[in-house]
């Protein structure tokens, strides 16, 4: 079975919000298909998708994006009935290679304090940065 990745299209939203809910990746401050459609219609931005190639179905995605400094990455998400098989590895080489196309040399991600995903971020070769993040909601 083959998998062939591509930058997700308009088309491409429903399935991969799915996607993100099955993975418990969305939060009710967060609302996905704004974040998505902004990603997809960005310059420096975009949401790479995993297809099967069986069945054409959206295995896997990444959300990816530059500051023009360093690269971000959010909403690694893969199937979880098809974990464990190197798709979010993959992802991840992915990304990192859609930023370096950008001339970006350095990626950053973001995960929630106890979230278990940290070990598999590390076994990657990310390591916790000596920064701070700090946050501010803006009013509409």
């Amino acid at each position: 079975m083959g998998v062939s990745v591509a930058k997700a299209g308009l088309e491409d939203e429903a399935a991969v919000i799915r996607l993100w809910h099955a993975c418990e990746l969305t939060r009710p401050w967060n609302n996905p298909q704004a974040d998505f459609r902004k990603a997809v219609a960005g310059s420096t931005s975009g949401v790479l998708i995993a297809r099967d190639g069986e069945d054409g179905a959206i295995d896997a995605s990444v959300m990816v994006g530059s500051d023009g400094h360093r690269g971000w990455v959010y909403y690694l998400a893969v199937d979880p009935a098809r974990r464990r098989k190197g798709l979010g590895r993959m992802m991840m080489a992915e990304a990192e290679n859609w930023l370096r196309s950008l001339g970006i040399e350095r990626v950053r991600l973001m995960v929630r304090t106890g979230n278990p995903a940290e070990g598999f971020y590390r076994r990657l070769g990310y390591e916790v940065q000596q920064v701070s993040t700090l946050g501010k909601t803006l009013d509409d």
